[in-house]
C-alpha cells in the first residue's frame, strides 16, 4: 500500500501544471502581466474569464519599470474549433521556440505528407508501407485511449498555451509523443541491417527526434509530463507487440484475394467505433484520417502487386546504402516529391469538395456553416476516411504510375 501511495503521489506531482509552467519558465516562456498570478484554472487549458491579458505598457509590469519591447505571439488556431487563439505569449528564446515549433510538427499533418512520401517514392517502399501500419495503429490505439481517459489538457494559467490546434481532445496519453517514439523507433527496428548504417547513427538519431517530439508538447503547453511520459511507455508496448507481427500483416495486404475488402470494411468499422466514444472533438476527424489513409496505402499496395507494379528495391541490392547519393539523384527525389505531393494535395483537395456537400445531400445535413457540419459523424467520418483513403490510395498506386508515365520512376 505503501508504494501505491508514493506511485500515486508521483503520478500527481508529474500531471501537475505547474511543472508544465516551470518548463515553460526555463524555456524563456512568458505569458501576459499577471498571468501566474490569475485566479482559477480553466478547464482543458482555456483562456481565463475576460479573454485576453495584456501587458501594461510596452511589455510592462504594472507598478514596475518599463521593460525592454517583446514580441509578443498568438497561437496556431484550428479553424474547426471555437478557440480564437488570443491567449498572447512572449518567447524569450527564439532558438527554443523554433525548435520545438520543428518538434511538434514532427507529429502533424505537414510532417506525415512529406515524410511518407518521400520514404516510399525515394528510399524504400518495403519500409514506408510497414512504418504506415505502425503508425497507424500507434495513432488509433492513442486517440481511443484519450476519448476513454478522458483528462484535460494542462490548466491554463498557470501553463501558457503556445498552441491551440488540438485544444479540444483529451490530454492522457500524448499521441505526439506515441508518434515521435514510435516511428524513429520502428524506423531502427526495420532498417538496421536492410540499410547499411551504424547502430550508433540510428540510435542517436531515435532519441533526439523523440526527445524532440516529448519535450516540444511540454513547452508548447498541451501536455503534462505524465502524459508524455505515458505516451512514450504505451508507444513501446504498442510496438512490443505490432513490430512482430508486421511483416505478416503487409503480406496478407498484398497477397490476400480479398485484402481491400477486409481493410476497408475493418477501418471503417473502428472509425465508427471510435467517433461513439465521446462527444464531438478534433480527435475524432483525425482519428478517421489516419484509418483512412492507411486503408487506402493498404488497397494501394494490394493494387501494384496484383498488376506487377514493383516498388520494392530488388532483393540483391540489399543491404541498401546512401553512399550512391549524387546531385542526380538528389534532384530527382526532390522533383519526384514535389509533384507527388501537388498531386497528393490536389486530390485532397477534390475529394474535400466533393464528399462534404455529397455527405450533406444524403444525411439531409444543412451545410450552409461547414464548420458545424463536419460537427456531426454522418459528415466528418466519410469526409475523413473517404478524401484520406484517396490521397493514401494515390501514394501508393497513382503517383508512382505518374512517374513512370513522365520518366521519373
Amino acid at each position: 500500500m505503501a508504494v501505491c501511495r508514493r506511485l500515486a503521489r508521483l503520478a500527481a506531482n508529474l500531471q501537475d501544471p505547474r511543472g508544465v509552467a516551470a518548463f515553460q519558465r526555463l524555456c524563456g516562456v512568458e505569458g501576459p502581466a499577471g498571468w501566474a498570478g490569475s485566479r482559477g484554472p480553466v478547464a482543458n487549458g482555456g483562456s481565463p474569464p475576460g479573454g485576453r491579458r495584456h501587458p501594461a505598457g510596452n511589455g510592462a509590469v504594472p507598478g514596475g519599470a518599463a521593460a525592454a519591447p517583446q514580441r509578443w505571439r498568438r497561437p496556431r488556431r484550428n479553424s474547426l474549433t471555437e478557440e480564437d487563439g488570443c491567449q498572447e505569449f512572449n518567447a524569450r528564446s527564439r532558438f527554443l521556440y523554433y525548435l520545438f515549433s520543428l518538434g511538434t510538427e514532427l507529429g502533424n499533418e505537414l510532417f506525415y505528407i512529406l515524410f511518407f512520401p518521400f520514404c516510399i517514392w525515394n528510399l524504400d517502399a518495403w519500409l514506408g508501407r510497414r512504418l504506415i501500419i505502425i503508425w497507424v495503429w500507434v495513432m488509433y490505439v492513442g486517440q481511443c485511449t484519450k476519448d476513454v481517459i478522458r483528462w484535460p489538457r494542462p490548466a491554463s494559467p498557470p501553463v501558457v498555451k503556445l498552441e491551440v490546434f488540438y485544444n479540444s481532445e483529451y490530454s492522457m496519453p500524448s499521441t505526439h509523443a506515441m508518434s515521435g517514439t514510435a516511428i524513429p523507433l520502428a524506423l531502427l527496428l526495420l532498417s538496421y541491417g536492410r540499410w547499411q548504417y551504424p547502430l550508433m547513427f540510428g540510435l542517436i538519431l531515435a532519441f533526439c527526434w523523440c526527445s524532440l517530439v516529448c519535450c516540444s508538447r511540454i513547452y508548447m503547453g498541451m501536455h503534462s509530463i505524465l502524459d508524455v511520459i505515458a505516451g512514450f511507455l504505451y508507444a513501446i508496448l504498442i510496438l512490443i507487440v505490432f513490430h512482430p507481427v508486421v511483416d505478416l500483416i503487409d503480406d496478407f495486404n498484398l497477397t490476400y484475394k480479398y485484402a481491400p475488402l477486409i481493410i476497408i470494411s475493418l477501418h471503417l468499422a473502428l472509425g465508427i467505433f471510435s467517433f461513439t466514444l465521446d462527444t464531438w472533438s478534433t480527435s475524432r476527424g483525425d482519428t478517421a484520417q489516419i484509418l483512412g489513409c492507411g486503408a487506402g496505402v493498404a488497397c494501394g499496395s494490394h493494387v501494384n502487386y496484383m498488376m506487377g507494379v514493383k516498388l520494392d528495391p530488388p532483393l540483391d541490392t540489399l543491404p541498401l546504402s546512401l553512399s550512391s547519393l549524387t546531385v542526380t539523384v538528389f534532384g530527382k527525389a526532390i522533383l519526384r516529391l514535389l509533384i507527388g505531393v501537388i498531386i497528393l494535395l490536389l486530390t485532397k483537395i477534390a475529394m474535400k469538395k466533393a464528399t462534404i456537400p455529397l455527405a450533406c445531400k444524403i444525411f439531409r445535413i444543412p451545410h450552409d456553416d461547414v464548420r458545424k457540419a463536419r460537427q456531426r459523424m454522418e459528415v466528418e467520418l466519410p469526409y475523413r476516411y473517404i478524401t484520406y483513403g484517396m490521397v493514401g490510395f494515390s501514394l501508393m498506386s497513382i503517383v508512382p504510375c505518374v512517374f513512370h508515365f513522365i520518366g521519373l520512376s
